[in-house]
Formats: structure tokens, sequence, C-alpha cells
């Protein structure tokens, strides 16, 4: 017999309900659904137990779950969740409900996987991250003016590697552009770059942990 769409899994790490603390729709009460496995080995990694840990759930478990708050707007997470086969169908799944659907990826997998209308916030891993040899350049051709760039700057290096390939990839008017660093004590330093620069570039820090210091998980 075969199985249908709904019937079909993914390793899920963790699902909950909070508020988005990063990209330009920062503020906004979301879903976050994290996939389990990474192949990146980012330094500054925060979701380290995002790795390994996690259950296999059916797409339909996971649409079940998330209609137990009247939330519509969903957030594919990892870890890296295109890792994982069926997270584009689950992605169109949600579509078709009406959710509103991000996913956050790393930017070393093609993200022409999930459908054109799930917003794609894109990381382009600077030097220090000590995989920015993993950059797929080709994903920035699939974005569009819904979609976002995030880098995450760690000092002085990689926030002018960062300046540097906002301009040369042509990013302004293509896609938003986020810097977020990994300190925020070189909060100061970023805006007074940015403000130099003259681009419209949106500087952030996470808001989770801002409002939750103390969680390291599950924000």
């Amino acid at each position: 017999m075969a199985v249908t769409s709904l019937e079909k899994k993914l390793t899920i790490n963790e699902i909950f309900h909070s508020i988005q603390g990063e990209s330009y729709l920062a503020g906004l009460p979301f879903w976050f659904v994290r996939l389990t496995g990474c192949h990146q080995r980012c330094v500054y990694c925060d979701t380290e137990y995002a790795f390994y840990e996690g259950k296999k759930q059916t797409l339909g478990h996971i649409l079940t779950h998330l209609q137990t708050r009247p939330c519509k707007n969903i957030l594919l997470t990892g870890g890296e969740p295109l890792l994982q086969d069926n997270c584009g169908l689950l992605a169109e799944e949600l579509l078709a409900r009406g959710y509103r659907v991000c996913i956050e990826t790393g930017g070393a997998r093609d993200v022409r996987v999930v459908p054109g209308a799930v917003i794609k916030i894109m990381d382009l891993k600077t030097p220090d991250s000590g995989e920015c040899h993993r950059n797929r350049y080709d994903n920035l051709d699939a974005l569009d003016a819904k979609d976002e760039v995030k880098f995450v700057v760690m000092g002085q290096k990689d926030l002018e590697w960062s300046l540097d390939a906002v301009q040369r990839f042509t990013l302004i008017g293509r896609c938003h552009v986020s810097f977020s660093p990994t300190d925020r004590a070189f909060l100061p330093v970023m805006a007074k770059a940015i403000l130099t620069s003259g681009l419209p570039i949106r500087l952030q820090y996470q808001m989770h942990k801002l409002i939750w210091p103390e969680m390291d998980r599950g924000f």
C-alpha cells in the first residue's frame, strides 16, 4: 500500500510556540519546527543539541500539533532542515493550509527544493564561522524581495567580508539583508560601519536571548 503524503516522516528535534527573535519578521508570534541534523559545524553554533537529538514524526502528526495554537506563522529550522527530503513536502502541506512558511537554512544546500512561496532566510557563512567554504552562491539567484540573507559576524574581519559581499552580490534590492553579531559588545562597531556604508542593512541581535536569557532552547 502506498504511503500517503501525511504518513511520510521527518526527524524532529522540537516544536514550540514563541516570539521570532531574528530576521525582518522579528517580534512576531511563530511556531518553530526544528529538524534534527546538520552537516555544518559553525564555531558559534547555539543549537548543537539539534545535531542528533530527535524522533521521527509523521507530517500528519506535525500538522495536528500546529493546530493547537491560533498562529499561522511557521519557521522550519534546524540544524539544517534541507538535509531531510520531506522538508519541502511539509512546506507544501503548510502552504496549502494557509500558513506563512519560512525556512532558516545555512546556505550550503539547494534552496530550490522548497516551494517558491516559502520565505527563505539564508546565511552566508562568514570566514570566522569555519564554514565559509560551503556557501552555495548560486542560491542567491533563487531569492527575491520576500527573502533574506543573514550574516553572522564574529569580528572585524567578518564585518568587512560581509559588507563586501553585500555589494559584490548586489543583495540590496534583491532581498532583505541583516547583520547579527555573536557578541553584543560588537553592536556599536557594526552600527557605525553600517551607517558609514550608507547601505540599508538591518542590524539585529537575537531578541529571544534578551527576553529569556536563562533559556538555552525552546525560546
